[in-house]
């Protein structure tokens, strides 16, 4: 069974420890719920989310694999308009203004509540990650740009990939529910913290972007 590289793996890592911990919609809610209803309610609502991204994973896995079959130019069309996409994502990151707040009432950025069981947390994770376009759209954009064609395994690498980041993010969401408290509240005190991950992870896409639309 073939293997991604350790080249493969380490430099997928790193973009994908500094995107998921970039402020954004999920970890923000993930920190509002752990703050204002408690640890184990982040850390079960973290995971929801987390997991539902093995959706977009069979996704971008099934949908490549399709590409290749049909024409390996397809592939490498999907390559180069996924990395325009990353660079239209960089530079949004980077004229981000930051500001971005934790709602101590279970809100992050004022975005929702999300009270109730455990189960219930859970549940609205991950069929919220599970259905939102904008995470199919970044995972098939994002996830073929550390897929090396010329290995073979295609959709192996693909579904490697998501699974990397699928349990990176189990584990980052996790953290971050269980350390919501001293976290949200130091991103309230510390809004250009939110600003300067907003640039690195604005540089990681635009990096991206760049190389494989110069390679291709």
């Amino acid at each position: 069974m073939l293997l991604i590289s350790p080249d493969q793996f380490y430099g997928f890592l790193a973009a994908a420890i500094l995107i998921t911990a970039s402020p954004g919609p999920d970890n923000l809610m993930v920190l509002g719920v752990g703050m204002s209803r408690g640890r184990a309610r982040g850390i079960v609502f973290g995971l929801g989310c987390a997991l539902g991204c093995l959706t977009h994973t069979l996704l971008a896995t099934l949908g490549v694999s399709a590409l290749i079959a049909a024409s390996p130019v397809a592939f490498t069309a999907l390559k180069v308009f996924g990395g325009l996409y990353l660079v239209w994502l960089g530079w949004g990151a980077l004229r981000s203004k930051g500001g971005a707040r934790v709602d101590e009432n279970g809100r992050g950025d004022g975005k929702g509540s999300a009270d109730g069981s455990l189960l219930a947390l859970f549940g609205k994770g991950l069929f919220a990650n599970s259905i939102n376009p904008k995470v199919v759209l970044f995972f098939l954009s994002f996830l073929p740009q550390f897929v090396v064609a010329e290995r073979g395994g295609v959709s192996w690498q693909t579904a490697q990939l998501g699974l990397i980041f699928t349990l990176q993010a189990c584990v980052l969401f996790g953290l971050l529910g269980y350390f919501s408290g001293t976290v949200g509240k130091w991103i309230n005190r510390n809004p250009r913290a939110g600003l300067w991950l907003d640039r690195t992870a604005g540089a990681i896409f635009i990096g991206l972007g760049v190389r494989l639309i110069a390679a291709r």
